[in-house]
């Protein structure tokens, strides 16, 4: 072989392994050494009002609550209501032995009998003074003896009156009603038993449960933060939640808020006003609910998956217009759900990163997609292709991006 046929094939296995080369250094993307940007799920930022909600343990009370008591002496006959049922205003509850009161009612009303006969004669006595006096036919003391006779029978006809009515009332007590409408509860004395000989005995209770109380506390902080978000001058709403996890269909309204802070915790107390038609909550339970604090303006609903936090605080990371990742500083202190309120840092329209956040770097080109919640009927953004259908897209209309704050408006 010769000097000039080695040369030539020399210079053709250089640009074999040349053209080799340079078809393993071209990627996907068609630029050598550049790789594609990635995929990323977003939602756009939209500002709305946000209900600030906060979650609460209370006790329920009922709204009336009265005892039932023997208010005058005397052996119980009977129970005339059934325990543990409803009863209204006036109904019948106990009866207590009419028969000593009956009689000091007819001693009473003989007392007053007896005055009024009394005061007939004195009267008649009286005038026959006044008609003889001018004749110089009594005397003067005996004229005022008449006179003073006269009155102190009147008087004592006032007395036998009043004796009457009080015997009359004791009478009435003898039958003892509800006072209040609501639930009768266990009677705490039996039949024969004594009753109001110097105190008056405590037969039962009935409580108003319908609407019942919810009785809370809250710090003074918390109650300060609530009071200035008010600004509509709406109260507060509260939405109790029943052991099965359901939401209790009526809600209540903050009806009291004390204005002295208890020095061992710090805390003020409150109540709040509960429908209770169907009598399903009763006085004595320990119940968690939510209580609407007021509204957030101008804030946005961002989810908790895409707020991260270092040294600095709060941040986001958002798919600028020109494709390129940036970081966002926010305020979010309050969470609502799933998401945070995000109260400063976002002006409106940013396309947070939610999914996919591992890939995304600020300051470098990122494909946005919209994000898609797992279970919502597709993978998240971000995640890799099915098997079987690699870069498969769906034909027809893009779906439109979701935005933060849409739930605001579903609650």
């Amino acid at each position: 072989m010769t000097m000039q046929t080695r040369t030539l094939a020399l210079a053709g296995a250089i640009l074999l392994l040349s053209a080799c080369g340079n078809g393993e250094e071209a990627g996907p993307g068609g630029a050598a050494g550049q790789m594609p940007p990635p995929q990323v799920g977003v939602v756009v930022a939209k500002k709305t009002t946000v209900p600030l909600t906060q979650e609460m343990v209370g006790r329920l009370a009922p709204y009336r609550s009265a005892d039932v008591r023997a208010r005058v002496p005397g052996v119980l006959q009977k129970r005339v209501y059934d325990e543990g049922s409803d009863v209204s205003k006036g109904d019948v509850l106990f009866v207590i032995d009419p028969a000593p009161l009956r009689a000091a009612l007819g001693q009473a009303q003989a007392s007053l009998a007896q005055a009024q006969a009394n005061y007939a004669n004195a009267k008649a006595n009286a005038d026959r003074a006044r008609q003889l006096l001018p004749q110089k036919f009594i005397s003067k003391s005996d004229y005022d003896n008449a006179l003073a006779s006269e009155r102190s029978s009147l008087a004592a006809i006032q007395a036998g009156k009043a004796a009457v009515d009080a015997a009359q009332i004791n009478l009435g007590y003898a039958t003892v009603r509800a006072p209040i409408d609501g639930r009768a509860g266990k009677q705490q004395v039996t039949e024969g038993a004594l009753v109001g000989q110097g105190t008056a005995t405590l037969l039962t209770t009935v409580d108003q449960i319908d609407p019942l109380y919810v009785n809370f506390s809250m710090s003074v902080s918390e109650l300060s933060r609530a009071r200035g978000l008010q600004s509509n001058g709406e109260a507060p709403q509260v939405r109790v939640q029943l052991p099965d996890g359901t939401v209790y269909d009526h809600p209540g309204v903050l009806d009291f808020s004390g204005d002295i802070v208890d020095p061992d915790t710090g805390s003020v107390t409150l109540r709040a006003q509960l429908p209770n038609p169907d009598k399903q909550l009763l006085p004595g339970t320990f119940v968690s609910f939510d209580i609407t604090l007021g509204q957030v303006p101008n804030a946005f609903l961002v989810p908790q998956a895409a707020v991260q936090r270092d040294h600095q605080g709060a941040y986001v990371l958002v798919v600028g217009e020109d494709g390129n990742v940036a970081r966002k500083d926010i305020a979010a202190e309050t969470a609502k759900g799933a998401d945070w309120i995000v109260t400063r840092g976002l002006a409106g329209g940013e396309r947070i990163i939610v999914s996919g956040l591992q890939k995304a770097q600020p300051g470098q080109p990122a494909k946005a997609e919209p994000y898609q919640a797992p279970g919502a009927g597709g993978a998240p953004a971000g995640a890799p292709p099915a098997a079987g259908a690699p870069g498969d897209k769906p034909a027809g209309k893009p779906a439109e991006q979701p935005q933060a704050g849409d739930a605001a408006q579903k609650d």
